[in-house]
């Protein structure tokens, strides 16, 4: 392994790594960044807003990031990485419903961990999804096809009760994903001492269970 002259770690193939303080900066970046976009969204966001809540300098944000793009753009990838992970673990070998009310589960405890990520989205795909289209007619679409093939397997199988698997997929996104989105609104009804996660996860597994059960 060679250290070059620009701050780079080379390997031995010769494509640059960032070193550990320069990734450090990236990621105290990318986390301020999370908390400006989450709140204002892409158009309401600035530079000096993410410098500000990363405690760097605008030409350090600079630095690491060409534009405001690139660090909504880095975001919004990673996001989606993370949020089609659970998808990616249903197993067509496994018990039809504990499948699906395991990724029922994995997405409300998205929501529980990665609030300010699940609102982030939520603005991108209100303005459109300019950000997000060619994934979202892509790859995500190609995801969501090849889970809709699975779910009409069981069902014809008779292992699970027959619904209509892309609207029974989109229930489960909006009824978990909801309560990062709308948590304000869900705490001020609820009022103090409920655990809202807790509490939906029960919900929903009797909900799911009950609808998909053969």
């Amino acid at each position: 392994m060679n250290h070059g002259t620009t701050g780079y770690i080379m390997t031995d193939d010769a494509k640059p790594q960032l070193t550990r303080i320069q990734q450090k900066n990236r990621e105290i970046i990318l986390e301020g960044a999370l908390t400006v976009f989450s709140a204002s969204g892409f158009r309401g966001a600035t530079i000096d807003q993410i410098a500000e809540a990363s405690g760097l300098s605008k030409p350090n944000v600079l630095y690491y990031f060409g534009s405001k793009d690139e660090i909504y753009q880095t975001l919004l990838t990673a996001l989606l990485d993370t949020w089609l992970a659970p998808m990616l673990h249903i197993d067509s070998e496994g018990d039809p419903l504990d499948e699906v009310l395991r990724y029922v589960a994995a997405k409300l405890q998205l929501s529980r961990d990665y609030p300010r990520e699940s609102r982030l989205f939520a603005y991108e795909v209100l303005q459109g999804a300019p950000h997000l289209g060619d994934i979202l007619g892509g790859r995500l679409r190609e995801l969501v096809d090849s889970t809709v093939v699975v779910l009409e397997g069981w069902m014809e199988q008779g292992r699970l009760k027959r619904v209509e698997p892309h609207h029974l997929i989109f229930s489960i996104w909006a009824l978990t994903q909801h309560y990062a989105d709308f948590e304000a609104q869900i705490k001020a009804v609820l009022g103090p001492g409920h655990d809202p996660y807790a509490e939906a996860q029960v919900y929903l597994d009797n909900l799911f269970r009950q609808m998909l059960a053969p």
